[in-house]
């Protein structure tokens, strides 16, 4: 009996995903909303295992009820994971933004924006991981620094020919008054955020230990605020 009501259930959640690729989520199902009806699919195989787990303990009603109170803490366990995705996710998010350096953790605000947030690290500055041009840098937030610069390694490392580059800028950095050279990158992006054709430079060698996301990227943003902990920059 047991093997036929399995039988049965799987041969009922075979057609009914094969009715769902088939309708392709338009229209309706034996009367119901494609979501609905793939959500009576979803629970066909939980139904399966509390009936299997009530039939193997028929014969014992405190066995019975065991069983049943068991799938009924899992079912609920489920739904509330399910119904708070949303904000295990957030928890996971800030949580590993905490232990990564340069993870940014986007986040959607009331408004249905989003919202990138940088939490400081021990050494008091911002750090992102930024795609620039395709590539990952590691680059330091600067408002002082007026536009993005690149180290001379990680503008190897995106491709730039350094033989072509021309040093008519005079810069301040870390390690003193050097030269550095203009160029246009591509793309810059932090998270969602993205720039097109975005005004940088190139610092001379050994003049610029960590590449700097500067204000011309910064600038563009619809906000840029800096509180005690963290950093937060919306589109």
């Amino acid at each position: 009996m047991m093997r036929l009501i399995v039988f049965l259930f799987v041969i009922g959640i075979g057609i009914g995903l094969a009715m769902l690729i088939v309708n392709n989520d338009s229209g309706r199902i034996l009367g119901l909303q494609s979501d609905d009806f793939g959500r009576v699919v979803y629970l066909m195989p939980i139904a399966l295992m509390l009936s299997a787990g009530i039939w193997t303990s028929r014969r014992s009603l405190s066995e019975t009820m065991r069983q049943m109170m068991i799938w009924l803490v899992l079912i609920l366990a489920l739904a509330t994971t399910y119904l708070y995705r949303q904000e295990a996710l957030a928890v996971g998010n800030r949580l590993l933004a905490g232990l990564v350096p340069g993870h940014a953790v986007v986040v959607t605000t009331s408004e249905g924006g989003q919202e990138i947030i940088l939490h400081k690290l021990l050494n008091g500055h911002f750090e992102a991981d930024v795609a620039v041009n395709g590539q990952t840098i590691e680059m330091l937030v600067d408002t002082g620094a007026s536009m993005v610069a690149l180290s001379r390694e990680d503008a190897e490392r995106i491709g730039i020919d350094l033989t072509r580059l021309t040093y008519s800028m005079t810069v301040m950095t870390a390690n003193g008054r050097g030269r550095a050279a203009p160029v246009t990158l591509d793309q810059v992006a932090i998270g969602p955020i993205v720039r097109n054709n975005v005004a940088a430079s190139v610092a001379e060698d050994g003049r610029l230990d960590q590449s700097l996301l500067g204000m011309s990227f910064l600038e563009t943003l619809g906000s840029l605020q800096m509180q005690t902990d963290e950093l937060r920059m919306r589109d």
